[in-house]
């Protein structure tokens, strides 16, 4: 077909050229020398020199989605917020193993390219990326009539980290007695907006919410923090048994992931106070209370585990960060494993 043709079907290939030249410079922030090469090319190129200066180097990979977010922030016109998201989420996911991430590859799928919101969301993965010390290596910019609605996109993205091989954080020192500390959120990050999109209609996300002290929408739309900082600090100072991003399944599934056979958590609801948007979600949709801690991190991104002796040090890490002890409080303890749930709350 002639390019006129293709444009009629849907696909707009100067739209797409048009997207990448206004994310060009963006992309290329984020370049250290090991990129050798990245934008315009089939594959990028990611020099391993770094790997070769390690004992013995394991690749840690995640990839993963913003999920129907992209419904309340594209309302909103936050792309560059999504960018955030994105990267964030999959940094804190290979965080937990101990290992800084390397390069990172994004995927953006829309019914129709808009070349500046397109721009608008790589320019937030390249922030991101930036920030985490990470390179923006590649990516894909689909756009797919007759799959996605007007309106709609998808965006996922994919990213490499390393970590020495006995530093791997993988859980298996956790023992009875430890403490859990909760590291906070800024919101809902980038999970249960499917459940949210059920409760509140598109009209209400810009409506001032008083105990809110902003509109419904910016507290949804906040992104997704990173705590790669946090956990460098921590574990410059304390011995770390286990680390838990509390993503889709809330408490109640990720906690278990690295608890060792026999082991479960107490969870101390009256540790924290939990962020009024939960409060607001959970009566306006008449939501379970204990189902709301399976879908939401209710206020706590990451948690810390640690022997009881080790949590001061881990507060004064925090405390370099930038994160006073009453924002990171010790929210359960490890506990043997009975009969019933692994998680109490």
């Amino acid at each position: 077909m002639t390019p006129s043709s293709y444009a009629r079907s849907g696909v707009d290939i100067t739209a797409g050229n048009r997207a990448v030249d206004l994310m060009r410079a963006s992309v290329r922030s984020t370049y250290g020398p090991e990129v050798l090469l990245g934008i315009g090319a089939f594959g990028g190129l990611y020099s391993g020199e770094r790997l070769q200066r390690m004992s013995h180097p394991v690749l840690v990979a995640s990839t993963d989605g913003v999920g129907t977010k992209t419904v309340v922030s594209g309302a909103l016109g936050r792309y560059e917020n999504l960018g955030r998201d994105i990267v964030n989420h999959c940094v804190n996911d290979i965080l937990v193993q101990g290992a800084d991430p390397l390069f990172f590859l994004d995927y953006v799928a829309t019914p129709r390219l808009d070349p500046q919101v397109v721009a608008d969301v790589v320019a937030g993965v390249s922030a991101a990326c930036r920030e985490a010390g990470c390179a923006l290596l590649g990516g894909e910019t689909a756009e797919m009539p007759g799959v996605y609605a007007e309106g709609q996109m998808d965006i996922a993205g994919t990213i490499v980290g390393v970590v020495e091989k006995d530093a791997i954080i993988d859980g298996s020192r956790v023992q009875r007695g430890d403490r859990l500390v909760g590291l906070p959120s800024a919101g809902l990050h980038t999970n249960g907006f499917s459940l949210v999109r059920s409760i509140f209609g598109a009209g209400s996300y810009r409506l001032y919410a008083e105990r809110l002290g902003c509109t419904l929408g910016e507290a949804l739309a906040a992104p997704h923090r990173s705590y790669l900082p946090h956990v460098r600090a921590i574990r410059s100072m304390a011995d770390v048994h286990g680390l838990v991003h509390l993503t889709g399944g809330g408490f109640v599934e990720n906690i278990p992931r690295i608890l060792p056979e026999g082991l479960g958590a107490r969870i101390d609801r009256a540790a924290w106070v939990v962020p009024p948007v939960f409060d607001l979600i959970r009566e306006i949709g008449d939501v379970d209370p204990l189902e709301m801690y399976r879908v939401f991190n209710m206020g706590i991104g990451m948690i810390v585990i640690v022997s009881a002796g080790e949590v001061d040090l881990v507060h004064q890490a925090l405390a370099a960060v930038g994160v006073p002890s009453q924002q990171a409080p010790v929210i359960g303890e490890i506990v043997p494993a009975d009969q019933g749930p692994r998680v109490q709350l």
